[in-house]
């Protein structure tokens, strides 16, 4: 785990970061439907899983930029970038009615984050433990598959003055409208480090990656 850090003076975002982090502390939620027609098509003639390419391209999205790696260090007041943020995803245990927490690491190279990624969900669904360790891995991000509803909006609420900078997505089932495959998707940034512009070009982001990887051909 490396982070370099954020001279405040300096900061791109310098009058933002103090009114929302003094004046008004805030989070930013938005909610908006992906095309993911082709990744559909791609995993179902593939053979791999819709899930985990997602969740490999949206990892790869919120490593393209500072702005999505950033967090707060409250011990010593700091404003730092992360070199690369990592995906918490979920196993639901269907008996139990219950998840496990699963740390996966990022690796940019497809085939080797699919397999560690699958690896980790087949370990993780021998277990019923919760096992969340937020400390013990400081950049990793919240990504979180909502597989039963294909829902319009949705809301991550987190302690009013809590400086927690890292991306927290949802995604719910996809569903086809107008002959595509339409997903929602929703970004909860904290609003000292985005505003819309930012929150909005992730899913920007999201279409282009989609797009740049099916042409791709992966296999």
């Amino acid at each position: 785990m490396n982070y370099k850090i954020i001279d405040k003076n300096e900061y791109y975002r310098k009058g933002v970061y103090r009114h929302f982090t003094e004046d008004c502390k805030c989070s930013v939620s938005m909610t908006a439907k992906v095309d993911i027609t082709e990744l559909a098509d791609f995993s179902k003639r593939s053979g791999t899983k819709f899930y985990i390419n997602f969740l490999y391209i949206l990892t790869k999205v919120l490593n393209s930029r500072d702005d999505y790696r950033m967090a707060y260090l409250w011990q010593s007041d700091e404003l730092i970038c992360y070199d690369v943020i990592n995906p918490t995803q979920y196993v639901f245990h269907e008996d139990t009615e219950t998840c496990t927490p699963v740390y996966s690491a990022y690796h940019e190279e497809y085939t080797e984050f699919y397999r560690c990624a699958l690896n980790d969900l087949t370990a993780a669904q021998q277990t019923r433990e919760y096992r969340l360790d937020a400390q013990g891995h400081p950049n990793w991000f919240d990504a979180s598959y909502i597989s039963w509803l294909s829902y319009d909006s949705l809301n991550v609420e987190l302690p009013d003055g809590y400086l927690y900078f890292l991306p927290i997505v949802n995604w719910g089932r996809y569903r086809e409208e107008n002959g595509r495959m339409m997903m929602p998707v929703t970004v909860r940034l904290n609003h000292a480090v985005a505003d819309g512009f930012l929150i909005a070009n992730v899913f920007r982001l999201l279409e282009k990656e989609i797009k740049d990887f099916t042409e791709r051909g992966y296999k």
